[in-house]
């Protein structure tokens, strides 16, 4: 469930949620005023939003975009691996997906996954049902959704790799279905609408041994916990690797692997993760992040593009 307001705060945005309510009498999941999220993101930065929402269930979700008012801004919070809350605030809504969305159901070859499982989870439900082909999951630290959202992928696969079809809802509250092939999915990208909210998901592997897939999900763990900053306020893979290139070696080839903004720092562990030292602002890590896009430009003559999503008011 959603973390309660914090008490005494004052609030940033005018509150909307009593003219919600009223236009939405059947609406069963919360709705908060001014919360705090930051809590909710891996680099526990940001202000609060106008409003947040957690859904109870598919069609409570597909109740409430069907009678919000469209000029209101949604935002869509996964496990908030790989995202920047800014300092400002977020106006506008911003959806949690909760408990609803963390079912799994498995039959032969196929798992049905709602959008806020975690990868990891995804991951092990495949290996305890032999079933191969998911373990990369392991290694992606986020959500069902945000993997849809992105093609996610790790060790040589992505989602476009194993996903069957998937479900979500549009801004008008429709229903959507879609294929794999519906997707267009690329790297790092899917060619959906960013209004729909992917709610459910259907992936297919092969026939595995558990215990071999279970050797491979520890390998992958046990690289990352070697070369990535795993235990830290991070955000993940912080600029996508351009084409024939890897952002890491022109990040490193910049001389920029340990350089910090405040409490801000490039990992010197893995110069393409950004972390927070404890007291860092979004704002800090914003612009330590635009520091390294300009002296990789300028050693390298390469534009980086942030993988990492940015969102809210400065």
């Amino acid at each position: 469930m959603l973390a309660p307001q914090n008490k005494g705060r004052p609030a940033i945005f005018p509150s909307i949620t009593s003219e919600l309510r009223a236009c939405m009498p059947d609406l069963r999941g919360p709705l908060m005023a001014n919360a705090p999220i930051a809590h909710l993101s891996w680099f526990r930065t940001g202000g609060p939003t106008q409003v947040l929402f957690e859904p109870s269930s598919e069609s409570d979700l597909a109740y409430f975009l069907g009678n919000l008012d469209p000029a209101i801004p949604v935002l869509v919070l996964g496990s908030g691996s790989n995202i920047l809350l800014r300092d400002g605030g977020v106006e506008g809504v911003v959806i949690r997906l909760g408990k609803a969305f963390q079912g799994i159901e498995i039959e032969a070859l196929t798992l049905r996954a709602g959008a806020a499982v975690p990868d990891v989870k995804l991951a092990s439900a495949a290996a305890q049902a032999s079933i191969a082909g998911l373990s990369f999951f392991r290694g992606i630290p986020g959500s069902v959704g945000g993997a849809l959202r992105m093609n996610a992928g790790a060790y040589g696969a992505e989602t476009k790799d194993v996903l069957v079809s998937c479900r979500g809802v549009d801004r008008k509250g429709n229903i959507v279905e879609l294929a794999n092939a519906d997707m267009g999915f690329t790297y790092r990208h899917c060619a959906v609408a960013p209004e729909v909210i992917f709610t459910h998901a259907v992936f297919s592997g092969t026939v595995g041994n558990p215990q071999t897939i279970l050797a491979e999900m520890a390998e992958i763990t046990k690289a990352r916990s070697e070369t990535q900053p795993v235990n830290t306020r991070t955000g993940g893979s912080t600029f996508k690797n351009p084409p024939g290139q890897k952002a890491w070696e022109l990040i490193d080839k910049a001389g920029c692997r340990g350089l910090a903004v405040g409490d801000a720092q490039v990992s010197e562990l893995h110069c393409n993760f950004l972390i927070n030292r404890g007291k860092a602002t979004a704002a800090d890590l914003e612009s330590l992040g635009e520091l390294v896009r300009a002296r990789v430009k300028e050693t390298s003559g390469v534009s980086l593009e942030w993988e990492i999503l940015r969102v809210g008011m400065p």
